[in-house]
C-alpha cells in the first residue's frame, strides 16, 4: 500500500482530527506555523460534525489549511484514515487539537526521524497544564501482569521498580531519549514507508488505543519506536471526551478490548480471556455509574476514565 507515489513531497504531513474545541484548535494551529521550518509541513484538519464556528475560524485564521468537514461524528481512527491516503509528507504527525507545541517540537521530531532510519514513530515528552509528565507519552504494551500492577497499587507503592511499574516507565528518567513500546496519539509521527507496509488506523477503535496498536504494528516490522524529550508539548487531555463521558467511557474501553483481542487473547485460555473481558467491561459500567451519579447529584465534571488509566 503506497499513497501519493510522484507527488511533490512535504517533509511533514500533519493530521489534526477535531470536534468542538474550535478555541483550543486556533492555539494548536498557533504553535504549529510558530515552528521555524513550518513552510515544510502540510496541515489537515478533519472536524468531525463539530455544529460550531470552527470551519469558519479555520477559514479566516488559517485559510492554508486543508480541511475536511464530516457530516457525522465518525471516531478518530477513521477521520485520520480519511486523510493519510492524500498526505505526500515523508512522515505523518497525528496531532490532537487540545495541544500546543513549543520551540519547534515537530522539526526536532523530524530531524530525530531522519537521523535514526530504524525509527518508525516517536513521540515528544508530553505535559499537563501544571509542567507535569503525562505518562501516556512512554508506556510498554498493556498486559495482564501491568493491569494487576496498576490495580494493586504496585506500580504506585513502587514506581522506581522496573518490574511493578514497567507499563508507565516512571522508573526511567524523563529528560532522556528512550526507546519504547508505545506513544501517545494525541502528538506521535510515523514514517511513511512504515504506513505503507502496516496500513492505516484500525477503524473498529473509535477513540482510545488506536496508537497503541499501531505502535504494536510498527514493531512487528522491526521498526523501533521512540520517546524524544528535546521536542516538549502541552495537551489540555480530555478536552472532547468530557463532553461526552459516557461514550468516552465506552470507547476507551471498547479499545482496549480490540487490542487485548487482537494481540494478546492467542497467548492466553479462552476462559481467562473471558475473565479479561469481564473486567474491562465492569471498569466501565462502573466509570459509566460514576458519572451518572455524579451528574445527578451535583454539578461537578465528569470523571475523566481516560485521564485515570494515562492513555
Amino acid at each position: 500500500m503506497c499513497f501519493n507515489l510522484g507527488m511533490p513531497q512535504a517533509k511533514v504531513s500533519i493530521v489534526i482530527v477535531h470536534w468542538r474545541t474550535p478555541e483550543l484548535l486556533m492555539r494548536c494551529l498557533e504553535s504549529v506555523y510558530a515552528d521555524t521550518h513550518s513552510d515544510e509541513f502540510e496541515v489537515y484538519v478533519v472536524d468531525n460534525a463539530s455544529g460550531d464556528n470552527s470551519m469558519d475560524l479555520l477559514k479566516r485564521n488559517f485559510p492554508q489549511v486543508e480541511v475536511r468537514a464530516n457530516s457525522e461524528n465518525v471516531g478518530f481512527s477513521r477521520a485520520c484514515n480519511q486523510v493519510i491516503p492524500g498526505t505526500t509528507g515523508l512522515y505523518v504527525l497525528l496531532l490532537n487539537p487540545d495541544t500546543e507545541l513549543k520551540q519547534d517540537a515537530i522539526s526536532k521530531l523530524a530531524q530525530f526521524m531522519e537521523t535514526h532510519p530504524d525509527c518508525g514513530a516517536v513521540g515528544p515528552k508530553i505535559l499537563n497544564q501544571d509542567g507535569s509528565l503525562q505518562l501516556a507519552c512512554r508506556r510498554s504494551f498493556p498486559s495482564p501482569a501491568a493491569a494487576f500492577f496498576r490495580l494493586t497499587y504496585l506500580s504506585r507503592i513502587f514506581p522506581q521498580n522496573k518490574t511493578f511499574s514497567r507499563y508507565n516507565l516512571t522508573y526511567a528518567d524523563p529528560d532522556k531519549s528512550l526507546a519504547v513500546d508505545a506513544l501517545s496519539g494525541s502528538c506521535m509521527m510515523v514514517r511513511r514507508a512504515v504506513i505503507d507496509k502496516i496500513g492505516l488506523l484500525d477503524e473498529d477503535i473509535f477513540m482510545f488505543g488506536e496508537d497503541i496498536d499501531w505502535c504494536w504494528r510498527i514493531k512487528e516490522t522491526g521498526s523501533h519506536v521512540y520517546y524524544l524529550p528535546e521536542a516538549v508539548i502541552y495537551h489540555l487531555h480530555g478536552a472532547s471526551s468530557r463532553l461526552r463521558p459516557i461514550g468516552a467511557t465506552i470507547d476507551l474501553h471498547k479499545g482496549m478490548e480490540v487490542f487485548y483481542r487482537k494481540h494478546l487473547a492467542q497467548k492466553y485460555w479462552a476462559p481467562f480471556n473471558a475473565v479479561v473481558y469481564a473486567a474491562i467491561w465492569t471498569r466501565a459500567l462502573c466509570f459509566i455509574l460514576i458519572n451518572f451519579l455524579r451528574a445527578k447529584l451535583s454539578s461537578h465534571s465528569p470523571v475523566d476514565s481516560s485521564k485515570s488509566l494515562n492513555v
